[in-house]
């Protein structure tokens, strides 16, 4: 009897370990590495490598009036291959082929991304909830959401604080739609105006750039991943994906090894630092490696030497183009062999992670330790996001949570902030309120599409403020204001110069707004990767010349638009050139015959407001170059901080750009002195004080560079290494304090070892990298 009793009592204690057991996975007590282990010892090989595919995820839905649910295929590829993550689920633009109509309004997407949650937790073996990722560079890119200035404009703030209070709301609109990812920021490092992504990027500096990756992913990560408002940042493009070979989108990467670690890298170490838990590989290759299998890049740099704890994911269809591209690969049992030993562990495509890896798996070419580690990277951040205790978001909340005035009024401070003076010839701005006669004159001047950059959803008309309607706004009816288009941004076949002319000769000042434009449209046709076809010769002009796949041979104003600027600087009115562009143009005539220019780049949905305030007055711009503007492409590359070498003028011209990075004008003027150095051991203090000696109060921007006087390898002529964005009253002088450590000093030996070596550093203080207005000194010894 004691016998059976004991038997009976051993079975009772099994079944209820096993029992305990089978919830481990989904016990929101148990940590998460016991969770995780649990739940893979329970996954077929098909189910794990189902979560290391992502999908495009804009035809999982179908939408029947206001009616939203999941489509036929997003059972199908669920049913079949298991599918762990989704991106674009929400996305709209021409390439996805949805609209306003038939996309998905912001409530509308909140109810879809639940029907495909409730399906996986309902309708599939093991309840493993979808990870969702959405675009969200400048906005998430879905219809409804804020629209903010692109991120080259963001750098043009040079405020860290208000990019990480842009990014917390991009994120929160982000989440209460059901996206757990937002892929941003872009932390490429842009030699290479010709590329067609410039606009996506910070720059051409890697502080700059690490400080607004920094500032991305403490706004969309917060301190608590679980907190309904806070999404994952996947950090793009790693890495030197932007300084391609003639400007070629996805071609080679030409960078030695120190100079990748000393300007390519550190702006994703920085953001890593952060606390980023995703990041994607990059097209290109690196002296003959390409990325998406790059284990250098992908352990040894990210994982042993940063201490990354997050997910690798590859770029759209990054993993087949080793076969088509790169030709590395014989074909997608290769590529996919190749790229997931090397560390990547997500598929966005999904065409390489399916039946070609399970084959690789099966063939020994790829162990089940490897598919389970990368499957176990995945897991780790779906449960860190509570995703299987509460994978839905409440449709109800969205109208409280998305575009709201409090974020509108964000966008608009973003775009102000974004805004650079270039030039201002015998204060010709601010422009009179009480101005009697105005002509608004451009292709970018009354243009929504132009005026917001890539990545943009579709827009409904009143919502978009440009410029024209944001000087109606602030001149009202006291001012006749006469808008003329003149000509279009690339279409040379119609224009209406001679009406442009006419109607600046009646004007008493000329606001003409040209630049270039990311406008897709819904003729252009694109790749599987989303970047557009562009072909010489198209008989269908878009004013499309930047944004993904749009590179430029010259940096040249396109179309007929030089001819109208030359017409009419001829009439001799007053010209003030705002320019909205993605990339830095060629304006050298401009500079030399045009007394007021304004850089806008894309300055999002208030953009219009925001230049209107500007030009009369209600602000005083502050906006710096995160990028040189230079005067002809045979001057590139033209970036500042370049190797100490020989650098000389051409026969043609200067070798010096149109205007540096870091440069920008106020209508104010500052003053710098008082520098002080002190050294303390391997830190430096420098301290001094910066006055605004001008009438009116102003924002100043200043900057500290430091040169290595002479060091074992070849170092930059000079490198920004602090910042800050200060404001002043009208004769307002405060004291700035930076403090540098031995991170900001060292260099990349000889042999490969981080040092601060001995010796002399110069340090310059100003408000351009080419205007030190304070100089000095400190030794390491």
């Amino acid at each position: 009897m004691k016998i059976r009793q004991g038997i009976i009592m051993l079975g009772v204690l099994l079944l209820a370990l096993g029992q305990a057991g089978a919830q481990t996975y989904k016990n929101a007590k148990a940590p998460v590495e016991a969770r995780v282990k649990d739940l893979l010892q329970r996954m077929t090989l098909e189910e794990k490598v189902g979560q290391l595919n992502t999908l495009l995820g804009w035809p999982m839905y179908e939408k029947k009036g206001d009616i939203v649910g999941i489509s036929a295929t997003f059972k199908e590829e669920i049913s079949k291959r298991h599918i762990g993550s989704f991106w674009a689920t929400l996305r709209a633009d021409p390439w996805t082929q949805k609209t306003l109509e038939t996309g998905l309004s912001p409530r509308q997407s909140a109810e879809a991304t639940n029907a495909m949650q409730k399906y996986m937790m309902e309708n599939t073996r093991l309840g493993i909830p979808l990870i969702l990722a959405e675009e969200c560079p400048h906005g998430h890119m879905a219809i409804g959401t804020t629209v903010f200035s692109t991120s080259i404009g963001q750098a043009s703030t040079w405020d860290p604080a208000l990019i990480q209070e842009m990014a917390s709301a991009i994120a929160v609109e982000a989440r209460v739609q059901g996206a757990h990812i937002g892929y941003g920021p872009v932390l490429d490092l842009v030699r290479e105006p010709r590329w067609s992504r410039l606009e996506e990027t910070y720059g051409e500096d890697p502080y700059l750039i690490g400080q607004m990756g920094i500032a991305m992913v403490r706004g969309f990560q917060g301190t608590n991943l679980n907190s309904g408002k806070n999404i994952i940042s996947t950090l793009k493009h790693f890495t030197a994906y932007g300084s391609p070979e003639g400007g070629h989108n996805g071609g080679i990467a030409l960078t030695g090894q120190r100079d990748l670690y000393m300007s390519y890298l550190p702006p994703f170490r920085d953001a890593i630092k952060a606390g980023a838990l995703s990041i994607m590989a990059s097209y290109n290759s690196i002296d003959g490696i390409p990325c998406s299998a790059n284990s250098f890049l992908l352990k040894d740099v990210l994982v042993k030497d940063w201490g990354f704890k997050g997910y690798t994911v590859s770029d759209l269809h990054g993993i087949p183009s080793m076969n088509t591209n790169h030709r590395v690969a014989a074909d997608m049992e290769q590529a996919a062999t190749m790229s997931i030993n090397a560390g990547l562990d997500n598929d966005l495509g999904g065409a390489a992670y399916g039946d070609a890896l399970i084959k690789a798996v099966k063939d020994k070419l790829v162990t089940m330790a490897t598919i389970d580690s990368a499957v176990a990277h995945v897991l780790r951040v779906k449960f860190k996001m509570g995703l299987f205790e509460n994978p839905y978001v409440d449709p109800a909340a969205v109208e409280n949570v998305v575009a709201t005035p409090e974020h509108i009024a964000l966008s608009k401070k973003v775009a102000l902030e974004s805004i650079v003076l270039l030039k201002n010839e015998n204060s010709l701005l601010p422009l009179s309120k009480s101005i009697k006669n105005l002509a608004v004159i451009g292709p970018n001047a009354d243009n929504i599409y132009n005026q917001l950059g890539d990545y943009t959803a579709p827009q409904p008309e009143e919502k978009i403020v440009t410029v024209l309607e944001g000087i109606k706004a602030k001149l009202g009816t006291g001012t006749n204001i006469n808008y003329v288009k003149g000509c279009a941004i690339r279409d040379t076949t119609n224009d209406n110069i001679a009406a442009a002319v006419t109607a600046a000769q009646h004007a008493d000042a000329v606001v003409l707004v040209l630049g270039g434009s990311s406008a897709r449209d819904f003729k252009t046709s694109y790749q599987a990767t989303g970047a557009a076809e562009v072909k010489s010769g198209e008989s269908s002009v878009s004013d499309m010349e930047s944004g993904e796949g749009y590179d430029r041979v010259s940096l040249d104003l396109m179309g007929l638009q030089n001819k109208l600027l030359k017409s009419l600087v001829a009439t001799g009115k007053p010209i003030v050139l705002v320019l909205i562009e993605g990339r830095p143009l060629n304006i050298t005539w401009a500079a030399e015959h045009v007394p007021a220019i304004v850089n806008a780049w894309y300055p999002g949905q208030e953009g219009g407001h925001a230049i209107a305030d500007v030009l009369f007055g209600d602000y005083n711009p502050a906006g710096r170059l995160p990028v040189s503007i230079p005067k002809s492409v045979g001057q590139l590359p033209v970036y500042y901080n370049y190797k100490n070498a020989s650098r000389h003028d051409y026969v043609e011209m200067t070798s010096r750009p149109q205007y540096s990075f870091g440069y920008g004008l106020s209508y104010t003027t500052f003053g710098y002195e008082n520098l002080q150095l002190s050294v303390n051991g391997k830190k430096v203090a420098v301290k001094f004080t910066v006055k605004n000696t001008g009438k009116v109060e102003g924002d100043e921007v200043v900057q500290l560079y430091v040169r290595d006087d002479y060091s074992s390898v070849v170092t930059a002529n000079e490198q920004l290494k602090r910042f800050q964005r200060v404001h002043l009253k009208a004769g307002e002088a405060k004291e700035i304090n930076f403090e540098l450590n031995p991170e900001d000093l060292q260099l990349l030996n000889v042999q490969n070892k981080w040092v601060v070596e001995p010796g002399t550093f110069s340090v310059m203080v100003g408000g351009s990298s080419d205007d030190a207005k304070l100089n000095g000194s400190f030794t390491i010894k």
